[in-house]
């Protein structure tokens, strides 16, 4: 019988991009094991293209409450005999998980790999590819890619970017989730008329996601979608390989362009910082201001500048 390893990471984009590291050392640890992950429907489609998870479980993260969906859940866990748990996710509904439901199956998470000198608040201050790397070697897995995640296989080259765009486009993203406004740059429109004016050669293209097209319209900028519907994962990558530069707020596009190697900047203002979040690289840059009112555009150009 072939062992069976479960991977939990429910979310959300930006975290799924900054897992694949950790998926193919897990992979590649367990090279004969058939690798499940349980995620949520949104990444559903992700994970069944990954070349490095053999088998999705979709939770749809009912309520604590609801009994019956939480038997269903333990029934999958305990029918599958998983030989191992790596906890991705971390949080307090996959502890509840491990508590209740995994029926003492060996769970890997940042709470049962820390040392008895070892607080989790201390623990969390950590940037996360460190955590995950600190996760990982401690259940013995020979950790290589965690620290550098590479989703190159994302990037769908079927694919064609209209002929309408330049072949050099500067990628903006300069939305957020409602949830996450503190996020939002608000002088992106500035900048934009000022990159018209320094590079007249290049377009400027905005990719809306979901429920983002009416808002990328306030913007003078080329709006690229796929047909009259938002583009997938797989396509996005493919746009963002192709442009010249990315500058996005701290957003799952902008971890997403830094991990296929993209040049690009993120702009963070006083929630987190480009450290704790892992998002910089070698080509992949950030800019930080505790009020992002008072980042301007021409301090966001020059940082530009400085890296083309």
């Amino acid at each position: 019988m072939t062992n069976k390893i479960l991977v939990i990471k429910h979310g959300s984009f930006g975290d799924i991009i900054q897992i694949n590291g950790c998926l193919r050392d897990i992979r590649e640890n367990y090279i004969d094991n058939e690798i499940y992950i349980l995620t949520t429907p949104a990444f559903r489609s992700y994970f069944e293209r990954c070349p490095y998870i053999d088998k999705v479980i979709v939770d749809e993260r009912k309520s604590r409450w609801n009994i019956f969906y939480l038997l269903k859940i333990k029934d999958v866990i305990t029918n599958l005999k998983f030989q191992k748990v790596f906890d991705l996710q971390n949080s307090s509904r996959t502890e509840f998980y491990r508590k209740y439901l995994s029926n003492s199956i060996e769970w890997i998470s940042s709470r049962t790999i820390l040392n008895p000198n070892e607080r989790k608040e201390e623990f969390d201050k950590k940037s996360i590819l460190e955590r995950f790397n600190i996760q990982l070697s401690r259940a013995n897995v020979n950790v290589q890619f965690t620290h550098k995640p590479q989703v190159t296989w994302m990037i769908d080259q079927e694919f064609a970017i209209p002929s309408s765009i330049k072949k050099n486009y500067i990628t903006l993203f300069p939305f957020c989730s409602i949830k996450h406004r503190q996020k939002l740059w608000p002088h992106y429109q500035d900048l934009i008329t000022k990159l018209k004016i320094k590079y007249p050669d290049i377009d400027i293209i905005i990719v809306p996601g979901p429920g983002e097209y009416e808002k990328a319209r306030n913007y003078d900028v080329k709006i690229l979608m796929n047909n009259k519907d938002h583009t997938n994962f797989f396509q996005l990558s493919k746009i963002l390989a192709g442009s010249k530069y990315v500058i996005s707020n701290d957003t799952g596009p902008a971890h997403l362009a830094a991990h296929l190697g993209c040049k690009g900047l993120a702009i963070f203002g006083s929630h987190t910082s480009p450290e704790k979040v892992s998002i910089q690289t070698d080509n992949f840059h950030s800019i930080s201001s505790k009020n992002l009112h008072e980042l301007t555009p021409d301090m966001v150009i020059e940082k530009i500048d400085s890296h083309l």
